[in-house]
């Protein structure tokens, strides 16, 4: 039986409310909110987060990672690998980039399900355009994450008994590769274009998964376009259509249709026939049906809890962290390019956060010593994992003056459960929420960028109900 044995989803802390737009610019905004992520935020570290819930607590080795994105940090080199250090897969794991399409994504989904090895499915976006557009208002930030194999690998919470697809080359949606701008067709010609593809791969996904549209308790319909996406699921003869999330979320591109198969899962019950059909080039369609597992892998926190949950931004602040609006940096000199082979040498520190734990003492230190802290052994170290270790804040500083996309910096020196203390900058925060004796859990991030390199690392963030 292959099928889906568990996911994560990552919508990032800060929310923009859309009405705060046209006062700003003269035009543009709406009503509801939308996703932002943060300055020290990309599809990379947004796929990190999401697949970091979906493995938290389960003994699963993927065999290969795949990663789709529109807005992928790097060109020429793998993005995926930095996702795959970060979660401390093993190095015979394939990690690959899926082209730089919003249907890249769900190819991925489908390529796992054709698979016959254990595959970690990965996508995030960060979607903007010009101040004052509606891809700007409408779009949001978030990333999913699936681990799709066989149920003798691991108990199945979704059997998937169809996957088909209905292609046909037509413009609708295009970006210039580099431009924020997504520039688009007339919405009733992409409805028109879309419905017989959607319907005819609805046929023959229920043809193939011997049920009828009946028997299908709920369906997601993912697409660019909200007006398209409502049409055809009224088209598709099911009663229940998961609920609109783009007026709290907006739509977040390559990561949009894995957050409505993670909707879809949480909000279904065992033994029920479920559907996802996304258009985008084309119509895309997988169905499932759920299995006596699916509580039990359901992630925390869920995608409703996520939703539920964030705190506000300003508009202000939005265009400087997308880099539309320059603001004053403060008066300290920019940090220096990374070092390739230092970043090498440190590859277990910098993305997995693995520090070392003498094995005489037990203590924990990080960095990861080799030389033992009286002196008497050296390279009597094990591994000592802690991106996923709460910690407590033992005390903190805000500093001004430091560099910063986003200034002032809050540096707070954490005591982890266990063992261990390290000074780390704390992140989603707002200046009075931070106190002594507070919780706090790792988060990978990117401290900055110099010559097109992302310095990766992770920060700290509050623990919070949601």
């Amino acid at each position: 039986m292959q099928g889906i044995i568990t996911w994560g989803t990552y919508l990032p802390y800060r929310r923009l409310d859309k009405s705060t737009i046209a006062p700003f610019v003269g035009q543009g905004g709406g009503k509801g909110t939308r996703t932002v992520a943060s300055f020290d935020e990309d599809p990379t570290t947004m796929a990190v987060e999401a697949a970091r819930g979906a493995l938290r607590g389960r003994k699963i080795s993927p065999q290969q990672l795949l990663f789709s994105t529109v807005s992928p940090t790097y060109a020429d080199k793998t993005n995926a690998t930095v996702i795959h250090a970060a979660l401390r897969l093993n190095d015979s794991v394939t990690a690959l980039d899926l082209g730089a399409s919003v249907r890249s994504a769900v190819g991925g989904l489908m390529m796992a399900a054709r698979s016959n090895v254990t595959t970690l499915v990965t996508s995030a976006d960060i979607r903007t355009g010009l101040a004052g557009s509606a891809e700007e208002a409408n779009g949001g930030d978030a990333g999913a994450a699936f681990v799709i194999g066989d149920s003798s690998s691991a108990p199945v919470a979704a059997e998937i008994l169809a996957v088909t697809s209905a292609t046909e080359e037509f413009i609708d949606r295009w970006r210039s590769p580099g431009s924020v701008r997504t520039k688009v067709w007339d919405e009733k010609f992409s409805e028109v274009t879309y419905t017989p593809l959607a319907k005819a791969a609805w046929k023959q996904a229920l043809t193939d998964a011997k049920v009828s549209a009946e028997d299908v308790a709920m369906i997601a319909v993912a697409s660019p376009h909200a007006r398209v996406a409502s049409s055809v699921a009224a088209k598709l003869g099911v009663a229940r259509v998961v609920g609109d999330v783009i007026p709290t979320i907006g739509n977040s591109g390559a990561a949009h249709p894995g957050l409505l198969l993670a909707s879809l899962l949480e909000s279904s019950e065992a033994n029920q026939v479920i559907a996802l059909v996304s258009l985008t080039d084309g119509a895309d369609v997988i169905i499932l049906r759920t299995t006596e597992h699916l509580t039990t892998a359901r992630p925390t926190p869920s995608f409703d809890e996520q939703v539920n949950g964030g705190a506000p931004l300003s508009y202000g602040k939005f265009l400087s962290w997308r880099g539309m609006m320059s603001i004053e940096p403060p008066r300290r000199p920019e940090p220096q390019r990374v070092s390739a082979t230092a970043a090498a040498r440190s590859e277990k520190w910098k993305y997995g956060f693995i520090g070392s734990r003498d094995k005489t003492t037990g203590s924990v230190h990080l960095p990861p010593l080799r030389v033992s802290v009286d002196g008497q052994r050296t390279d009597d170290m094990e591994d000592a994992p802690m991106a996923d270790v709460l910690g407590t804040i033992a005390t903190f500083t805000i500093d001004r003056l430091a560099y910063s996309p986003s200034p002032p910096i809050v540096f707070a020196v954490v005591d982890f459960d266990g063992g261990g203390r390290l000074p780390v900058e704390l992140c989603d925060i707002d200046i009075e929420e931070v106190k002594i004796g507070r919780r706090v859990r790792m988060t990978f991030r990117r401290l900055f960028t110099v010559d097109d390199i992302p310095n990766y690392f992770w920060k700290a963030t509050l623990v919070r109900d949601n």
